[in-house]
């Protein structure tokens, strides 16, 4: 008896084993979740399978991005062609989904927290489904296809420019982009683009399209551009028409070892293009480099605002390991000695052939900064409980706290959508120690009331005395391999309207309050009354240090700024 229960356990095992894809999914579309660490929070993508789905077959990946105030059933529907039938509301076609052409494509839609653009949590959810895709199905890696449409269009661009070797082509409908694509256009290089476009269309201006277009193409990039005269904003409709999209991919492949590549980037979360990877730059400050091979074994590259990087060549068909590269690096000739990866970096204004390490406290890969980067990660908002025993002055700073931890997007009486990111929020004194070495932490106060910053208060940069009352300061800081936001006196956005003035923050979607108002911000801000008056603002340098003037001007204000070795 033992050994039949044995065996049916064994069988049990070699089935769900082999059989657990075929078994959790089904074909067609449906809508899956992914966990986010972020917030601790299940996420929603709609997911379509092939009609003869096997999941020993390799298959290309359709990621669809949607637009703003839509979501993923939608973009699903969207990207199949299938528009609203007449007279069906948005709500009411999110509640079904019709029947469509069957394509050997898997195709997901991210759900990517509703209207929040593309950048940050959202970007950061995008992510997470490609490589949730990749683990559950097999995914042809040098398959991956990017579209969306509107503000789905540009986030198609940003996450596209800015991890160039994940996908094998983009293709954007009547994008929206972020002022981040415009630095980044450069990347596109090895990446067909093929852009869609309303003539008509008054919501994205079809002149701002084309000037991209012409952009792209003027840096060599295959763009294929498509106009419809007379078509609004709703150009979609023609671009993903009868499968359009599939048939357009249908063909591309990835190159993994493109002749050349040439990146820019500001941050070292986008270091990697190919077989190219940037080892030091400063956070903050567009980098470049266009390395080349010119012969077998004989690699050319240039460089601006660049300190060090890496080639890893193996699989490279211009390259043999067992003979000497020669590398020309800004006219500067080095042979590197046999081997796949060959890193350089400069030397007192010169490049050697020798690897960059970052020491322990310094900007890098995940500790760059700037202020935004900590809420894109796992993170807590916590306010302070010191030196008070007035229940109605905790309730204020758990007030402040909570106004931070709010994600929500407003477009004044048009659209609102509540948040849609589950930050926590606590008191200071119910930090634990899995918070201080696994999270970000967005500290609210000072040291004199908040426990937590009196905690690390000799390993920061600088203090907002607590008579500042007219002051706003902000910054991020690098604690325990993790970022630390301490806000001091008046909330990051505190915004008082003048006639010409904007708000700060960069917002594209939403209103400019709570995390969101942290968007487009630098390492640190100093302000008095309103976040747009600006005293002082910048970054650290790479070593986590500030300059000698912004310490002299901090000082001049009131600010405690702690001696830095």
């Amino acid at each position: 008896m033992y050994s039949l229960r044995g065996l049916f356990a064994f069988l049990l095992f070699v089935f769900f084993t082999n059989n657990s894809i075929s078994q959790y999914f089904h074909v067609g579309p449906q809508v899956e979740t992914f966990f986010s660490s972020i917030d601790d929070s299940e996420q929603p993508y709609s997911l379509y399978l092939p009609q003869d789905f096997d999941p020993e077959k390799s298959y290309p990946l359709v990621v669809m991005l949607h637009g703003a105030m839509s979501n993923h059933r939608l973009a699903l529907r969207r990207v199949f062609g299938k528009t609203n039938l007449p007279g069906e509301s948005d709500a009411e076609a999110s509640r079904y989904f019709p029947e469509w052409e069957d394509v050997e494509y898997i195709v997901v839609a991210p759900y990517a927290r509703g209207t929040m653009g593309y950048l940050g949590i959202p970007e950061e959810d995008v992510i997470k489904v490609i490589e949730k895709c990749q683990k559950d199905f097999n995914i042809d890696e040098d398959r991956i296809f990017l579209t969306g449409l509107s503000m789905g269009g540009g986030g198609t661009l940003f996450i596209g420019l800015s991890r160039p070797d994940l996908f094998a082509a983009l293709a954007p409908v009547c994008p929206a982009p972020p002022a981040e694509v415009f630095d980044l256009t450069e990347n596109a290089l090895n990446l067909p683009v093929a852009v869609f476009q309303g003539g008509a269309d008054q919501v994205v201006n079809p002149e701002g399209t084309r000037q991209i277009v012409d952009e792209l193409r003027s840096l060599g990039t295959l763009v294929e551009y498509y106009e419809y005269p007379d078509v609004h904003h709703d150009s979609w409709a023609n671009a993903y028409e009868n499968g359009n999209i599939f048939k357009w991919f249908d063909g591309i492949r990835r190159n993994p070892f493109p002749q050349r590549v040439r990146y820019a980037t500001k941050w070292y979360k986008y270091s990697k293009a190919y077989w190219m990877t940037i080892d030091k730059l400063t956070p903050g400050t567009l980098a470049r480099i266009d390395v080349e091979f010119t012969g077998p074994n004989q690699v050319v590259a240039e460089t601006d605002n660049l300190e060090a990087f890496s080639l890893n060549l193996k699989g490279h068909p211009q390259f043999d390991a067992s003979k000497i590269l020669y590398v020309t690096i800004d006219d500067q000739q080095i042979t590197s000695l046999p081997q796949y990866n060959h890193s350089f970096h400069k030397e007192n204004g010169k490049w050697v052939s020798q690897r960059y390490i970052a020491p322990v406290i310094a900007k890098k890969k995940g500790l760059e900064g700037p202020l935004f980067e900590a809420v894109n990660g796992r993170h807590v908002f916590v306010f302070g409980t010191r030196h008070s025993e007035d229940r109605e002055e905790i309730i204020q700073r758990k007030e402040v706290a909570k106004a931070a931890a709010d994600f929500s997007v407003s477009f004044g009486s048009y659209f609102d959508q509540n948040s849609t990111v589950n930050s926590r929020v606590i008191a200071d004194d119910q930090v634990s120690h899995f918070d201080k070495f696994h999270s970000n932490m967005l500290l609210f106060g000072t040291r004199e009331t908040n426990s937590v910053i009196a905690e690390m208060a000799d390993k920061l940069p600088m203090h907002l005395n607590s008579s500042a009352d007219s002051l706003g300061l902000v910054y991020c800081y690098p604690n325990n391999g993790h970022l630390v936001v301490i806000s001091s006196g008046l909330p990051f956005w505190t915004y008082i309207p003048e006639d010409g003035i904007q708000p700060r923050g960069g917002i594209r979607f939403g209103s400019p309050k709570g995390a969101l108002a942290l968007q487009g911000l630098k390492d640190f801000l100093l302000f008095n009354k309103s976040n747009h008056k600006v005293i002082v603002e910048g970054y650290f340098d790479h070593d986590w240090k500030l300059p000698q003037e912004v310490m002299e001007k901090l000082k001049s204000y009131g600010v405690t700024v702690n001696q830095q070795d």
